[in-house]
């Protein structure tokens, strides 16, 4: 009985955990800049775009801060196209309660 108790006990304090920090972030409300599907698909034309140019470079005539400078591009671009194109990102919060309601469940 005590086991039950205790796990409930725990959900619940994850359960604050993962609300709280969603709640005083809806509190103070910031700008949010809305972006178009078509911006978006543009701008992720014009970063591949961009790719394709520096693959094409001759890199053989350059100097190493040159190819620094590039693959420092190459990666935030790589970076930025990962963002515009989104996902499902779990917190960890969220996965500890998954995992115990289904600990609870099975």
């Amino acid at each position: 009985m005590k086991m039950r108790n205790l796990i409930r006990i725990a959900v619940l304090f994850f359960a604050f955990l993962v609300v709280t920090p969603t709640v005083s972030l809806a509190a103070s409300p910031s700008p949010v800049p809305v972006s178009t599907p078509m911006s978006d698909e543009a701008r992720i034309a014009m970063m591949v775009q961009r790719l394709e140019t520096i693959k094409a470079m001759d890199k053989t005539e350059m100097s190493r801060l040159e190819k620094k400078a590039l693959r420092k591009e190459v990666k935030e671009i790589r970076k930025e196209m990962k963002a515009v194109k989104g996902g499902v990102y779990l917190s960890i919060g969220a996965i500890i309660i998954i995992i115990l309601l289904l600990i609870l469940i099975l």
